[in-house]
């Protein structure tokens, strides 16, 4: 299987440190994009032997038959559709960039004239299972609450408009409370799983989001309650921050390489 990784941060170090041990069987990296020639992710494709492009029509162009996006918003924005259109699947992280509906409505119509899969995985939250259980009941409430170390909202434009002296916090502060919809935009690097709860449930403008600086926290935590026809159910997960990227936690990474041993299955075995 011909794999392509878009982005060169964390998780496509850890996708391509368990290949060279042997953990994606069948898989093979045939190219990795980024977005400038001197980068990252050029220093990674060089350490590893592996071709670097950068751009859309040069990642089509290697023809892998999955690519796993790893990068951002605008990375989504700018390969998601050509990729689907040239019958590459696309497992995607930036979630967040999907709350563009119109976006999101052409990647799953060229996805369904190609035949390519459009993939969002868990990333750092669980118990979408029930969630959808409890919608096809009908009516519920869904909210998530997004609360990491103050470390983890450094150099974010909207944290940064606010006024906020992330490096004198004294106790937990409120950066945004209300829809998905307006607040995912503010955190592209934080959020994308309140952009995942969204699609796997009532949507953006239905789907309450709060995100929280506190001091208190070594974990990234995230609180999911949903209310429903069907009951109650409240989930909360204490993420481990990855080591070098205080904004991701430990549980989105190991979900990306989860992601592709499921698509790597499914290809094996037609299921």
């Amino acid at each position: 299987m011909r794999l392509a990784l878009l982005g060169g941060g964390t998780i496509a170090r850890l996708v391509l440190e368990n290949l060279r041990r042997g953990a994606l069987p069948g898989m093979e990296v045939v190219a990795l994009a980024g977005r400038a020639a001197t980068s990252r992710a050029s220093a990674l494709a060089g350490e590893y032997g592996i071709d670097y492009v950068r751009g859309a029509q040069a990642l089509c162009a290697a023809k892998p038959d999955v690519v796993l996006e790893a990068a951002s918003h605008d990375a989504v924005r700018t390969h998601l559709v050509p990729l689907l259109g040239a019958g590459s699947s696309v497992i995607v992280l930036s979630a967040g960039a999907l709350v563009d509906d119109a976006l999101r409505a052409e990647a799953q119509a060229v996805a369904s004239r190609s035949g390519a899969l459009l993939y969002v995985p868990s990333g750092g939250i669980g118990g979408l299972d029930a969630l959808k259980a409890a919608c096809a009941a009908g009516e519920v409430e869904v909210s998530i609450q997004v609360a990491k170390p103050p470390a983890a909202w450094r150099k974010i434009s909207y944290v940064e408009s606010l006024g906020v002296d992330l490096e004198s916090l004294a106790a937990a502060t409120t950066l945004y409370d209300g829809p998905a919809r307006a607040g995912v935009p503010h955190f592209p690097q934080n959020v994308n799983i309140a952009a995942v709860l969204s699609l796997a449930g009532v949507g953006f403008d239905r789907t309450r989001l709060r995100v929280v600086a506190d001091p208190s926290l070594t974990r990234n935590t995230h609180t999911i309650q949903v209310a429903g026809k069907t009951g109650r159910f409240s989930i909360v997960l204490e993420n481990v921050p990855a080591p070098d990227n205080p904004k991701t936690a430990w549980l989105a990474c190991y979900s990306a390489l989860a992601a592709l041993k499921e698509y790597g299955a499914r290809a094996r075995y037609g299921t």
